[in-house]
């Protein structure tokens, strides 16, 4: 299961028409293979325009996405970003607070937001024939949005019940997805406290929050997707009309997010007094973003934990009984593509107490260790292809075809080329077995990895000792 900052408008609704799905990724029809359809504009104050058509049913996704996300907020406002997502629904200068949300609904669709690394989204679901409506309320809160005292008062306080909701007063609240990066990594922006400290949301201010808008939420910081049954040249007509006249300002200075090349095992625990089991976590730095290193670096994962098959599965779960249960991935705030700074690989699991974590981690190094000592057959590799272009399938028609628009709203965000999209499937084929090694060899290497386990609070005694809470051993 992915772990991610939950959207705080997941709306119940849903849509009144029925959705067929379309033919996948790479499918093969009438004889060719199926490619998704893009179009890529760039208006003149630097928006990023996307425009997809399918027209197997007639409905519309408008995705509107911003080049700012969980890592790039002052350092002494955690978790500001995903503050000012929640600021987005608070009305803007033509739509007084949840007008927005009421169009779409009642208009028979869904929308939706979330904060992850490396941006800020928000999207709507509904009929085609109710686009120019979406278009222009998206528009008019990135041209005007209604900041008030009231509005940042109100929602430093569902922001702060949702942080004590879903991490602080839940057990095994934020693992792992919160937890490992901050002991991971080693630079402040991948490493701190992503969903916030108390202390620093209570003192955010309305002049952070206009400063805010200003640097990132401007149309040359942003792309707007549109996917679905809609007429190409009218909705580009429509985005020049609604958008084109927003003023343009600089993105301030983006900060060195690298992180250094990791020398030494890094181990930690954490104390869970909601926990009624042990957990254990495992994560390892994975190449960088779109090298042949990073597409190897996906088969491994489905070789090792995606799925039944996988090798931690049968390792763990069926041949040894140590948990019911393995689960994990690149980039747990989403997947392997909607991400563009350093992030993780990691793995994790539920225990009895009884089961020593040395027991379990030398298991899980037996499995990691195969694959570091010889080239996979092909067989294998081929099975991992196989399934790592079904996960894409997946992700590009998930959710009405909302995948489709996240991925080409973050290829147009961080490549300034949103067909690559199409090119995907051609990066995993060229992945040999001796590839596919130097990647395991290099970054499955123990000196390259974090293990972080979470203590019960009535195992305490017993827990191996570890840096306190969003602190690293080097």
């Amino acid at each position: 299961m992915k772990h991610r900052l939950l959207p705080k408008l997941a709306l119940a609704s849903a849509l009144a028409l029925v959705l067929a799905s379309p033919p996948p990724v790479g499918a093969d029809v009438g004889g060719e293979a199926f490619t998704v359809p893009v179009e890529y504009h760039k208006l003149d104050n630097g928006l990023k325009v996307v425009l997809s058509r399918d027209t197997t049913a007639p409905t519309a996704v408008v995705a509107v996405y911003y080049n700012i996300g969980l890592r790039i907020e002052p350092r002494d406002r955690t978790g500001f970003a995903h503050l000012f997502e929640h600021m987005m629904f608070q009305g803007s200068k033509n739509l007084a607070k949840m007008e927005f949300v009421r169009l779409i609904q009642s208009n028979g669709g869904v929308l939706n937001g979330s904060t992850r690394f490396d941006f800020t989204n928000y999207f709507e679901i509904v009929p085609s024939h109710t686009l120019e409506m979406m278009l222009w309320g998206e528009s008019d809160r990135m041209r005007a949005l209604d900041i008030t005292q009231d509005n940042l008062a109100n929602q430093q306080g569902v922001v702060i019940n949702e942080v004590k909701v879903n991490v602080l007063n839940r057990p095994y609240g934020g693992f792992p997805w919160l937890d490992m990066p901050q002991y991971a990594n080693t630079n402040w922006y991948n490493a701190h406290n992503f969903y916030g400290d108390l202390e620093d949301l209570e003192a955010a201010t309305l002049e952070d929050v206009k400063a805010f808008f200003e640097a990132y939420y401007t149309p040359s910081n942003a792309v707007v997707v549109v996917t679905g049954d809609f007429d190409p040249e009218q909705t580009l007509a429509w985005i020049e009309t609604y958008f084109g006249s927003i003023p343009s300002r600089a993105r301030p200075e983006p900060p060195d997010i690298s992180e250094p090349r990791q020398a030494e095992e890094k181990r930690a625990s954490k104390t869970d007094t909601l926990a009624t089991r042990p957990a254990l976590a495992v994560g390892y730095h994975v190449p960088s973003r779109s090298t042949p290193e990073y597409f190897a670096m996906g088969l491994l994962d489905q070789i090792l934990v995606q799925g039944r098959d996988s090798r931690l599965h049968q390792a763990l779960v069926q041949r040894n009984g140590f948990t019911g249960e393995v689960s994990g991935g690149i980039n747990l705030l989403g997947n392997m593509f909607n991400v563009d700074g350093p992030v993780l690989w990691t793995t994790s699991l539920m225990h009895d107490a009884e089961t020593p974590t040395n027991d379990i981690l030398k298991a899980f190094d037996e499995e990691i260790e195969r694959l570091r000592s010889g080239p996979v057959d092909e067989a294998t590799l081929e099975l991992a292809k196989v399934k790592a272009r079904s996960s894409f399938y997946d992700h590009v028609e998930d959710f009405f075809g909302f995948g489709r628009a996240d991925l080409l709203a973050c290829f147009a965000l961080f490549d300034d080329e949103p067909g690559r999209i199409n090119r995907i499937e051609a990066e995993f084929e060229k992945v040999t077995p001796e590839l596919l090694l130097a990647t395991a060899q290099e970054y499955l290497r123990p000196s390259n990895r974090t293990v972080l386990t979470i203590v019960p609070q009535a195992d305490e005694a017993s827990a191996p000792k570890g840096p306190a809470e969003g602190s690293e051993e080097s």
